[in-house]
């Protein structure tokens, strides 16, 4: 073992590292910003959008402020509301359900597979009503859900199919980025994606021209031309510097992207304790790995074991969407997701990016497998 590695934790992420080697980049990109002032909205913006629709192979981009705000408007532009239902995994971050909710619909929860940990399609269809006006699919960990049936169930109900996308930047489905699949794509750029800002971001992707507009309108305090307000609209624009950042990390996006797959690679063929179960990758998903989660039936223990010899470990998500109390009232109990609930209680995230050493990633394999 390194000695290096005994002196030194192993962070589950550190961001300084990806900073570090882009600092004086970033700061220049930061300098032209303040010169010409421009730190909400702006050509920074603008310049990020193109690239990053580019980057998704969709018509259109939109930065907004953060990405539950690209969720928040994502189902207000689908006409989303008071009395309509919208169908989500459990096995989420929370910010999928929060869009939901902010647009006064009301979040259905559908459990998640025993091996993909993604929303289970054949939970769905019985969680269908009436009032269904959309599914979210969510790209989770940066692995694309089953894109295809999703949307076959959306075809078969008419119900709109939208990407929570926020994990996945440069993931791709049957060889296509993710992005354009549905109505709406929603993004993350908060600063621990795989492309996040130097700040808080989000965006939006769409390859319909009247939701891009209405997501122009909806982020500018519902005004296109200044002072001038055609509905209720919100301040969720996206600043300058973040764009700024932006712009310089897409460049470097596909290359810490591959070097994550093949830190993944090195994980999923090496690991080999018994104790030890790794989120099932069909051959359609092509993962970016925003994070690299597996499960044991004693979390607690492997934590402190792994602590104990200099190696962090995250736990994404410790309580399922269901259970969480800010959804008391809509009363769901201990067991309505089963496949939620046993993750929560046993996975757990081991260090995932490319700035990782190959010793580093070694050292965690060993460390692991003699658990």
């Amino acid at each position: 073992m390194n000695d290096i590695l005994l002196q030194e934790k192993i962070l589950c992420l550190d961001l300084k590292k990806q900073l570090q080697q882009i600092k004086e980049e970033v700061f220049s990109a930061f300098e032209s910003v303040y010169d010409n002032a421009a730190f909400s909205g702006g050509p920074f913006v603008e310049d990020f959008e193109k690239s990053f629709a580019s980057f998704c192979q969709t018509n259109y981009a939109v930065g907004v402020n953060n990405g539950t705000s690209a969720l928040h408007l994502a189902m207000l532009a689908l006409g989303i509301g008071q009395g309509d239902e919208v169908i989500i995994p459990a096995n989420t971050f929370i910010a999928t359900a929060w869009g939901v909710t902010y647009s006064g619909a009301t979040p259905v929860f559908v459990d998640c597979t025993n091996d993909t940990w993604q929303i289970d399609i054949n939970c769905i269809k019985e969680k269908i009503t009436s009032k269904t006006k959309a599914i979210i699919g969510v790209h989770l960990y940066g692995q694309p859900c089953d894109i295809d049936a999703l949307k076959a169930i959306c075809e078969q109900h008419k119900l709109y199919f939208v990407e929570d996308a926020a994990q996945s930047q440069g993931a791709q489905y049957k060889g296509t980025p993710v992005g354009g699949f549905g109505e709406i794509a929603c993004f993350s750029f908060y600063p621990g994606k795989n492309l996040g800002a130097c700040g808080e971001a989000g965006g939006i992707t769409t390859n319909s021209e009247v939701f891009y507009k209405r997501f122009l309108n909806l982020r500018n305090h519902g005004s296109i031309v200044r002072y001038y307000h055609d509905e209720l609209g919100f301040n969720m624009r996206m600043g300058g510097l973040e764009a700024a950042s932006l712009n310089v990390k897409l460049k470097y996006l596909s290359a810490w992207n591959d070097r994550r797959r093949e830190i993944a690679g090195r994980y999923q063929n090496n690991i080999n304790n018994t104790k030890i179960k790794m989120q099932s990758q069909p051959d359609w998903a092509h993962s970016i790995y925003h994070l690299f989660v597996i499960t044991t039936d004693n979390r607690d223990e492997l934590v402190d074991y792994l602590n104990e010899r200099k190696i962090a470990a995250g736990l994404h998500y410790p309580v399922p969407c269901h259970l969480q109390k800010a959804y008391g009232s809509l009363k769901y109990k201990i067991g309505d997701c089963p496949n939620s609930e046993y993750l929560s209680n046993h996975c757990l995230s081991i260090p995932m990016y490319a700035e990782l050493t190959d010793d580093e990633v070694n050292y965690i394999i060993d460390v692991i497998n003699a658990y």
